[in-house]
């Protein structure tokens, strides 16, 4: 990898953990981010986190907004929503962040089209702990509890 690769590569995993955190800070469940760069090729993260109304959904999106034009510098070059609320997309080109009602997020299992991609650790790599996650991405983050912080 050049150090130009290798530095876009550090800045959009550095902006994937800004967005996890600023959703944690919302209150967010199941969090995932998934580096997708080498399955995909248009993007290199997909930040994927649970709210539990649209409401919280458009409070968890504007805080990532937030954060990420705060701390990274920079915008979404596209902002996407459902009609009735349910899921919301902001995309940053380098990392796309999709936010999900419970129903939304199941019926899409976004984070099953990329099973291949490697999953980043949270705890270890943002220093957040105790993330709350449903059974489902649990088993899938290969956990034996639904608790971040019983894993």
């Amino acid at each position: 990898m050049t150090d130009a690769v290798e530095q876009q590569a550090a800045f959009s995993q550095k902006c994937a953990l800004i967005a996890a955190k600023a959703a944690d800070e919302k209150k967010a469940t199941d969090i995932m981010v998934q580096e997708v760069r080498d399955l995909i090729g248009v993007t290199d993260y997909f930040v994927i986190a649970t709210a539990a109304n649209s409401r919280q959904v458009d409070a968890i999106i504007d805080e990532i907004e937030d954060k990420l034009r705060e701390e990274a510098s920079i915008k979404p070059t596209h902002r996407e929503m459902s009609a009735d609320g349910s899921w919301s997309l902001l995309d940053y080109g380098n990392i796309v962040v999709h936010v999900f009602m419970p129903e939304t997020r199941e019926y899409y299992r976004l984070e099953a089209l990329w099973n291949d991609a490697p999953v980043i650790d949270l705890a270890a790599e943002a220093g957040l702990e105790n993330l709350q996650y449903s059974d489902r991405i649990a088993k899938l983050l290969g956990r034996e509890a639904a608790q971040g912080d019983e894993a």
